[in-house]
């Protein structure tokens, strides 16, 4: 029994309630069901008014809900509850860079620059700051040190087009835009790197008082497993349950609408609930 299985899983609940406004039918891609490989105890979703939905798993391997939405008032509902690791994330500090010539053939896209992560933009400051630093997963966690003690996080700092070259330039940014400089620093350094988006439960840390949202962080490749790092909060953390995954923003987006709709109410949750709970009692209309 290996040192996971040998600690209580924990339960935690996740999910959001989104509400939009139509002025037209449009059709709406959204993203905001983990993998099922997570620990999936039950789960509900409701979409009001009850419009059919088609789920396909997209190219990045990612649960995708297809609809089209209709004129007026559409209220996205979805629960969850997921049995996650106790332990915090990976740490391997002595953990080698893999050399390109190495990779697997799906994995060197994540090598190239993509809409949000231009990553040839930071070749020469990349290689300026971090050169010196021996050891992949050592280069790595420079990088995550460099953009947590330079870059200032703020609410509202930046917009779905702020690209990691503009938040680069800003020296500001929300955690989209940390996975994103992470992302096109590690590319710039030729490690493989590709943007998470997820639930990030406040578990083992002091409670974050802001309205919660869904989280973005980053993974880098090497010796052969795809590792998590989080320059946002350059901690440890546990709990996180991943939405998807994919080169930047672009390919995760929680909603992608075919038009125009006016988002007006926006709730996500992701919080440890007792460990036999289920969604019959922390929701008294789940049946």
């Amino acid at each position: 029994m290996d040192a996971v299985e040998s600690q209580r899983l924990l339960r935690v609940h996740i999910g959001c309630e989104i509400v939009y406004e139509l002025g037209a039918s449009n059709p709406m891609l959204l993203a905001i069901q983990p993998a099922y490989n997570q620990g999936m105890v039950e789960e509900q979703r409701t979409l009001t008014p009850a419009v059919p939905v088609h789920e396909y798993i997209d190219g990045f391997g990612n649960q995708i809900w297809r609809l089209v939405a209709p004129i007026g008032t559409l209220a996205i509902g979805y629960h969850a509850l997921v049995d996650v690791s106790p332990l915090p994330d990976l740490m391997l500090p002595d953990l080698p860079k893999t050399l390109v010539e190495e990779l697997p053939d799906d994995v060197i896209i994540y090598t190239l620059p993509s809409r949000y992560c231009p990553s040839d933009l930071f070749i020469k400051d990349a290689w300026e700051f971090f050169s010196n630093i021996q050891g992949g997963w050592a280069q790595v966690q420079a990088v995550c040190d460099w953009l947590h003690t330079n870059v200032a996080y703020g609410a509202g700092s930046s917009t779905s087009t702020t690209t990691a070259w503009d938040a680069y330039q800003q020296r500001q940014g929300v955690c989209r835009d940390f996975a994103h400089l992470g992302v096109s620093f590690c590319r710039a350094l030729n490690f493989p790197a590709r943007y998470v988006c997820g639930y990030l439960p406040d578990i083992n840390v002091t409670p974050d008082p802001s309205p919660m949202d869904f989280h973005a962080w980053f993974e880098v490749y090497m010796d052969n497993m795809w590792h998590t790092f989080d320059a946002r909060h350059n901690r440890p953390r546990t709990g996180r349950v991943v939405i998807a995954r994919g080169r930047d923003a672009v390919d995760v987006a929680f909603a992608t609408i075919y038009g125009s709709a006016q988002l007006t109410s926006f709730t996500v949750w992701a919080e440890q609930v007792q460990e036999n709970a289920h969604l019959g009692i922390i929701l008294p209309e789940a049946k």
